[in-house]
């Protein structure tokens, strides 16, 4: 149960904090440069950061009541939601700031980061797959349609990438060739073919300005004391790591991989980190494919069992390039050159310039789709060594 304080606060991040953020996000994008958040609407930014620290000096004040990690999980998305629109505002900057200027919530959040074992921001969880809605609403930052459509389809695609990662880790124990194989397979496949189709129509429905002047930047890098942290991201959680890893497209020992593993390890919950890190120890399908080949490619779960694997794979990579070249290309990397920002330090939730980040998006994409590149560990001749056991033509290079 949450004590009273904790539900007033949760109370206010759903209705009047939403409704400040909702008039500002009016404001700006008026303008001729939406980009431009200076001296626009200067009082009701003061009301925001008034009222949200008023509550959190209370709750410094309540101290821990022992709720569980659940209450105290939620406590830290509502904190982190309050620091995120201050950045997004203006309110906070870390390139003018040794450290944030928010010490009550810098002081809760740590608290609570460092009890429950994750980040002290808000995480992509607080918004998709542990967002309890009340009378159908859930917890956002605005009352935008845009942002509505926004978290709607990323959880319905992160719940389904979580559904084929489950598929997988069911084969661990049976063997690539258990004859339930093939139904896990086909399960995780179809599951890639959800998310496929759910960014399909979120690309499709959602307005490129809005999303680019008014949902992208509550996710920007702020400080939490003295360190800045990077903003939440979609794909912070374990299930797309552990088809990475599962399907052997990705490797833990990979320095670039792996990296990536490290820096977005306490952007999730505690169990997920826990899944991921079982993941980086365990040999990949690919590789036990690749080790029955020799002695069974003529046999019947070979032929059938390993077509299925490249089946997911093939989808894997198709939403992976799906996602680089509509959300990055067409949401972030154009607006961002139309509008002349693309230079722009804080442009990126992850913190690095756009063309560092651009450049690494690529290259995780071209990871997924085991494109044919000599630069990266590409398992393109892997898996081109497995068509060729089934008697199938090469796949074209993505």
């Amino acid at each position: 149960m949450r004590t009273p304080l904790t539900q007033a606060f949760d109370d206010w991040i759903r209705n009047d904090f939403r409704a400040m953020n909702t008039e500002l996000e009016t404001l700006y994008f008026a303008q001729e440069q939406r980009e431009n958040v200076t001296g626009i609407g200067d009082g009701i930014k003061q009301q925001l950061v008034a009222e949200g620290r008023d509550f959190i000096v209370e709750l410094l004040r309540e101290g821990n009541t022992d709720e569980g990690f659940d209450q105290g999980f939620d406590l830290l998305g509502d904190v982190g939601f309050y620091m995120a629109a201050c950045r997004r505002h203006g309110i906070t900057d870390p390139a003018r700031e040794q450290r944030s200027p928010l010490k009550e919530a810098s002081a809760l959040a740590m608290q609570l980061g460092a009890s429950l074992g994750t980040i002290p921001r808000f995480a992509s969880s607080h918004l998709e797959t542990h967002n309890r809605a009340v009378n159908g609403i859930y917890k956002s930052f605005t009352s935008l349609a845009d942002e509505r459509l926004f978290l709607d389809y990323n959880t319905r695609g992160v719940l389904a990438y979580i559904r084929a990662a489950e598929a997988l880790l069911h084969i661990l124990p049976l063997g690539v060739s258990h004859p339930v194989t093939l139904d896990l397979l086909r399960a995780a496949r179809t599951a890639l073919a959800d998310v496929a189709r759910s960014n399909e129509e979120l690309f499709h429905a959602l307005d490129i300005d809005r999303f680019f002047y008014c949902i992208r930047p509550y996710y920007k890098p702020h400080r939490v004391g003295l360190r800045e942290y990077r903003g939440a991201n979609a794909g912070d959680f374990a299930g797309i790591n552990v088809i990475d890893l599962l399907l052997g497209l990705c490797r833990a020992d990979d320095p670039y991989y792996s990296q990536l593993l490290v820096d977005k390890f306490l952007f999730m919950r505690p169990e997920d980190q826990l899944v991921l890190r079982d993941c980086m120890r365990r040999s990949s399908l690919l590789d036990s494919f690749l080790e029955d080949m020799a002695a069974h490619a003529g046999e019947p779960w070979f032929q059938q069992n390993a077509s299925a694997f490249l089946d997911v794979c093939a989808q894997h990579g198709e939403v992976a390039v799906q996602h680089h070249e509509q959300l990055v290309e067409k949401f972030i990397a154009r607006p961002a050159e139309r509008a002349g920002l693309q230079d722009q330090a804080d442009l990126s939730a992850s913190g690095p310039p756009l063309p560092v980040l651009l450049k690494g998006l690529r290259t995780l994409c071209d990871l997924r789709a085991a494109a044919e590149r000599d630069d990266i560990p590409s398992r393109h001749a892997d898996l081109q060594q497995l068509r060729g056991a089934l008697g199938q033509s090469p796949a074209a290079t993505p």
